[in-house]
């Protein structure tokens, strides 16, 4: 028997668990400086201006360095997330109707009942109903990276399944975003938008295969979008659909597959631990009883921890026994159940969305950490206990 090769950080890093680990890294260092006498240092660098653009003109952003990594950085995550989304509905596991039915189903019933429970905790306080979107997202680095650390107890039908809901998930916490949490429309930035857009699709119907031109557009739209009220994060979606998915006939790939590959490990490996960095962070000194056991901790962890599981298996059941869908190829009642409970795990778009929710240091943010931190932790730990459990299980059987 030949010896075992040492495991190098390469090949560490294409693992799709690597993803999981260094978010949760992140979020772990996050909670250390909180709690640490670094903390002021580090909430007076998360608000230091940075300015970039020409000074006294109309193209000048200045804003905080939260800022830039919230709605900046984050922008080119979304454009990432704009691009799978794409590539899943014209070649992928959402390419049809019969692979997108159960997956779809199961979204939906994902995001209306963690929202449902959550209102049902805050619906009679105005303030705090706005953040009924906060347990709706799933985390697709975290979900899969758990799926990952089980092997071979999840069939690839079942990993397909929760990469496919994590998708049609995302686009909704994308038209969530869209619709309720733009901020006074500003009618001529969205013409001026438009035509940009139709400029990147005039590209790609011209067949334009350099992507200089596409990166210039996106930089504008993004700019643009920030003038029209539009939270700047649909910029990287919008961009990211009207990037040619056709291939190019030399190299027999498509733009959008390139880029997909060459921002994959950046997005993943930088830009997602920093807005982890600078928002997973919970001063644990200054906690307030409402904090904890507030509406809207109390809101969001129930949402994720029960909403999620409740909304996607149930209804995932409902359509499977009413003959809509059938169950993912050698999968179980018991893998589908575990899935639901990893779908609780919002993190990364819980955050997003809560820090949308409530902007600022508004007397919510500590809540909003306790709720996604707990319910997402709770969420990963039963999911992962529930599915290791799995030995050798008939395919029809129940959980």
């Amino acid at each position: 028997m030949s010896p075992a090769k040492p495991f190098t950080i390469a090949e560490f890093l294409k693992t799709e668990t690597a993803s999981s680990v260094i978010l949760i890294i992140a979020a772990v260092l996050s909670m250390i400086i909180a709690n640490s006498p670094l903390a002021h240092g580090w909430h007076e660098l998360l608000e230091t201006h940075i300015i970039i653009g020409i000074p006294g003109t109309i193209i000048v952003l200045d804003h905080s360095l939260e800022w830039w990594i919230n709605d900046g950085l984050m922008a080119i995550f979304f454009f990432l997330i704009g691009l799978e989304v794409k590539r899943e509905l014209v070649e992928g596991e959402l390419s049809t109707a019969a692979r997108a039915s159960l997956p779809t189903i199961a979204a939906i019933g994902g995001m209306v009942v963690p929202a449902l429970i959550y209102l049902g905790f805050n619906y009679q306080e105005p303030a705090t109903a706005r953040g009924w979107a906060i347990p709706a997202a799933t985390d697709i680095a975290f979900a899969v990276g758990v799926l990952m650390f089980l092997g071979d107890r999840v069939p690839k039908s079942i990993r397909a399944f929760l990469l496919a809901l994590a998708i049609i998930d995302d686009l909704g916490a994308i038209l969530i975003i869209a619709i309720f949490f733009a901020k006074g429309l500003h009618v001529t930035w969205l013409g001026v938008g438009m035509i940009f857009v139709l400029a990147m699709l005039v590209l790609n119907m011209l067949r334009i295969r350099s992507i200089w031109p596409y990166i210039v557009l996106s930089i504008c739209i993004w700019f643009i979008i920030i003038q029209s009220g539009i939270h700047p994060t649909i910029a990287g979606v919008i961009c990211a659909f009207c990037i040619p998915l056709r291939k190019n006939p030399k190299t027999g790939v498509s733009m959008a597959h390139t880029i997909e590959d060459k921002i994959q490990e950046p997005v993943v490996f930088i830009i997602m631990p920093v807005f982890a960095l600078a928002n997973a962070g919970l001063s644990l000194t200054g906690l307030a009883p409402q904090d904890v056991i507030g509406t809207v901790p109390i809101g969001i962890a129930l949402g994720l921890l029960v909403g999620k599981p409740l909304g996607v298996f149930g209804i995932s059941y409902l359509a499977i026994k009413l003959g809509f869908c059938s169950l993912p190829n050698q999968a179980t009642w018991t893998h589908l159940l575990g899935v639901s409970f990893l779908t609780g795990i919002g993190f990364t778009m819980s955050l997003f969305i809560g820090n949308l929710a409530f902007p600022g240091d508004s007397i919510y943010t500590d809540g909003l950490r306790v709720g996604v931190l707990s319910g997402s932790i709770l969420a990963a730990v039963i999911g992962y206990l529930y599915i290791n459990r799995i030995k050798t299980i008939s395919p029809q059987a129940t959980p």
